[in-house]
């Protein structure tokens, strides 16, 4: 008998609510080699689906390459599972989050997502601040120092004391993504301040979430990276508050 003769039947099926009980959305730089990595590492796809999208990006990293990326994440945040909401949407750029405001991150994603939360690697660092009980903080960035020092007055306009900061002085984010380990944990040391309570390591494209705990047991604060502290907040906002061992204390409360 030919194939095209074999009786067939359409067949019921029942469908579950959803095919994962959480969703996050993660809009990524299209040069980002690092941020959609630490949110596989840290996440369990047991509990929560993470969808990554990506907008263009234009090296070199300046506050004029940074504020362009704020018209383009409406389009990507519509691309996520359209006509799904999400728990979460969160955006995979700490410089461009404080060049264009977290708020004004939030209004281009929920343009295209009116249903979901908004985290930026800002606001995720504020949050974090507020648990660990952190008012002080040295800072160290792989930028240039002029938008080191955008970071360093957003941080000062939102209340935070930063008692000093060093930098790498790269313009590329794929050169950031490939500082190398020995070469964080070197300069967290060298930069962090006795008088400040935590160090906070800025830039999603740097592989410093993988070796927060390490910078830890090295200088004796907390650490707050910009990946570690946005998917700790995608993480509580979605109603996930497992604790997670290996990437710092932040990921412990």
């Amino acid at each position: 008998m030919e194939a095209s003769a074999l009786p067939a039947s359409v067949l019921p099926s029942e469908l579950d609510a959803a095919p994962v009980a959480k969703k996050i959305g993660l809009i990524a730089l299209a040069t980002d080699f690092t941020s959609e990595l630490d949110f596989a590492r840290i996440c369990d796809p047991a509990e929560v689906g993470v969808y990554v999208t990506r907008i263009a990006y234009d090296n070199p990293t300046t506050p004029e390459s940074l504020r362009r990326t704020g018209p383009r994440l409406t389009d990507a945040a519509s691309l996520i599972l359209p006509d799904e909401t999400l728990d979460v949407v969160a955006f995979g750029c700490t410089a461009a989050s404080v060049v264009l405001g977290d708020e004004a991150v939030a209004d281009y994603i929920q343009q295209a997502k009116p249903g979901s939360k908004c985290v930026t690697p800002t606001s995720a660092a504020f949050a974090a601040f507020t648990a660990l009980g952190v008012r002080k903080v040295s800072v160290l960035t792989p930028y240039s120092p002029q938008v080191t020092e955008e970071l360093v007055a957003y941080f000062s306009r939102n209340g935070l004391d930063v008692v000093n900061w060093n930098c790498f002085g790269l313009e590329d984010d794929r050169q950031m993504a490939r500082i190398s380990r020995a070469s964080l944990l070197a300069a967290s040391i060298e930069t962090m301040d006795d008088a400040a309570d935590a160090l906070f390591i800025s830039c999603t494209a740097l592989r410093a979430a993988a070796c927060a705990a390490e910078i830890e047991q090295a200088i004796g604060k907390p650490v707050v990276t910009s990946n570690q502290a946005a998917v700790w907040r995608s993480l509580r906002l979605a109603g996930i508050d497992r604790k997670i061992p290996g990437f710092g204390r932040l990921l412990q409360i």
